[in-house]
């Protein structure tokens, strides 16, 4: 099998994601995944797709991660595995669907507007 690949982005975050046969390491920017999302959580959201499809130790997976936050960076990597393991399969394609796995979350970071402190927030009003 040749390497698969895939991306998967979230706010500000960018998940460039290879799959290849293997033992199921997953490598983040050349570091192990428990070294670079060390919260149980952000490494569960990481894992979901693969433990769904029960496919976790039959890959590995090399990522080069940038921009945002490490939830950002989590949620954009687990929507490129997803995309790569349907690339591999197309008939998990369904069953990551339905889990929520496969839907590019479009929300973004609204921009500031001049005059006003924040995007929606204004100054205080003064009548006087």
């Amino acid at each position: 099998m040749e390497v698969i690949n895939a991306i998967g982005r979230r706010k500000a975050a960018v998940a460039r994601v290879y799959v290849s046969e293997g033992k199921g390491n997953i490598t983040i920017n050349k570091r192990p995944l428990e070294e670079y999302f060390t919260l149980p959580t952000l490494q569960y959201i990481v894992k979901q797709p693969l433990e769904l499809l029960g496919v976790a130790s039959q890959y590995d997976i090399k990522v080069n991660l940038d921009g945002g936050g490490f939830k950002g960076q989590a949620e954009a990597l687990r929507l490129g595995i997803a995309r790569a393991l349907v690339e591999i399969n197309a008939e998990d394609k369904a069953k990551l669907r339905a889990a929520g796995f496969m839907t590019r979350d479009p929300r973004e970071v609204e921009r500031k507007k001049p005059g006003q402190p924040k995007a929606r927030k204004r100054f205080q009003f003064s009548k006087r």
